[in-house]
C-alpha cells in the first residue's frame, strides 16, 4: 500500500483525532491540517499544525506547533506527518516547528524525521483553570526543528490613510 500527504480542513482533521487519539481531543483552531491517505483515499492519520499552546513557546508568526498527530498504525504514517509538517511550515516561513509528547513515548517516528529531542518539560498548566485542563498533564518531552535562518524583528505593512504600520515581532 502506498500512502500519500493530503491538506485536511480542520474539521476533518477533528474527526480523526477524536475517532483514535488516546489522550486528547479535537482543537478549535490551526495554522493548516495534513492527513495521508492510501490509494483508495482512505485516511490513515492527521496532524494539526497551530500556534504555540504555551506562551513562552515563541512567537505565533515565528514557531508553529504541531498540536495533534494521530495515525490508525499504518506504518511509516506518523513518520510521513511530522516530515509534512516540518516541509509545509518551512515553506510557509516559519523559524520553527515544535511538539510535545508524553515522556512514556519513544518518538521514534520524530526522530526518523530528523527532528531534534529538546529534553523533558515540566508537565505543569500552561494557565488552564484546575479541573479544566484541555490537555494531558505530566512530564513531556519536547521535539522541534530549525526550519529557516532567524526572522527579522519587524515587518513593515503597505502605507494606508493613517500611516505606515509597523509591527515589531520579537
Amino acid at each position: 500500500m502506498s500512502l500519500r500527504v493530503v491538506p485536511l480542513e480542520l474539521p476533518e482533521a477533528n474527526t480523526v483525532v477524536a475517532a483514535w487519539h488516546r489522550h486528547h481531543k479535537p482543537v478549535v483552531g490551526h495554522r493548516f491540517s495534513i492527513g495521508v491517505i492510501d490509494d483508495n483515499g482512505v485516511v490513515h492519520g492527521a496532524a494539526i499544525i497551530g500556534r504555540p499552546v504555551s506562551q513562552h513557546s515563541g512567537l505565533p508568526r515565528v514557531v508553529v506547533e504541531v498540536t495533534r498527530l494521530v495515525t490508525d498504525g499504518t506504518p511509516n504514517a506518523c513518520s510521513m506527518l511530522y516530515a509534512a509538517a516540518a516541509r509545509a511550515a518551512r515553506n510557509l516561513g516559519y523559524h520553527r516547528i515544535q511538539t510535545f509528547i508524553l515522556a512514556s513515548e519513544p518518538g521514534t517516528s520524530l526522530k526518523a524525521s530528523g527532528w531534534v529531542n529538546e529534553g523533558k518539560t515540566g508537565g505543569n498548566s500552561w494557565g488552564y483553570r484546575p479541573g479544566r485542563e484541555a490537555h494531558t498533564l505530566g512530564v513531556k518531552t519536547r521535539w522541534a526543528l530549525v526550519l529557516n535562518p532567524v526572522p527579522i524583528d519587524q515587518i513593515v505593512l503597505p502605507q494606508t490613510d493613517s500611516g505606515i504600520y509597523q509591527q515589531t515581532l520579537l
